[in-house]
């Protein structure tokens, strides 16, 4: 069993363009979500997976599993109104990764960062960088599911 380790921010300002970089296009879909439980397929150019979630907050349970891309799109329609379309952009922050969601279609304008860590003390020992903005961990309207679902929070 894997466990996702996550913190979640708004972005304030972009980093420049060369350390943002070309970035990957991504589209999920939320199939199921029930009970603080999500069932989302994820589909890039290079590869396709579906993926549990279960929990809230900066400890989460996620298992990945790699698809077809045909078994992808067979699943595709049945995410109807629980997408989100987004190019992922990764910046090197020292010994961590950010992964900047710059957000298309309806949530269009949205940038979102994460960062992953391999404990508690490191997630919490983490020195947010300047062009981080609000911290979003654990607040379930900005969800990707949530997004997907409901919208852009007005909050």
């Amino acid at each position: 069993m894997g466990i996702e380790l996550e913190r979640k921010f708004m972005v304030g300002e972009l980093p420049a363009a060369p350390q943002l970089g070309d970035g990957v296009r991504l589209r999920q879909g939320y199939l199921a979500e029930d009970n603080g439980v999500e069932l989302r397929v994820r589909i890039t150019d290079a590869v396709a997976v579906i993926t549990v979630k279960a929990g809230l907050g900066l400890s989460r349970t996620e298992v990945e599993c790699a698809i077809t891309e045909a078994e992808a799109m067979s699943l595709w329609p049945f995410t109807q109104g629980r997408r989100v379309e987004k190019v992922r952009h990764r910046v090197a922050l020292g010994g961590h990764v950010a992964e900047v969601d710059l957000y298309d279609g309806a949530l269009a304008g949205l940038r979102i960062v994460e960062v992953e860590f391999e404990s508690e003390s490191a997630a919490h020992g983490f020195e947010v960088p300047t062009w981080f903005g609000r911290e979003l961990t654990g607040r379930s309207e900005w969800s990707n599911a949530a997004l997907a679902r409901d919208g852009r929070p007005d909050t």
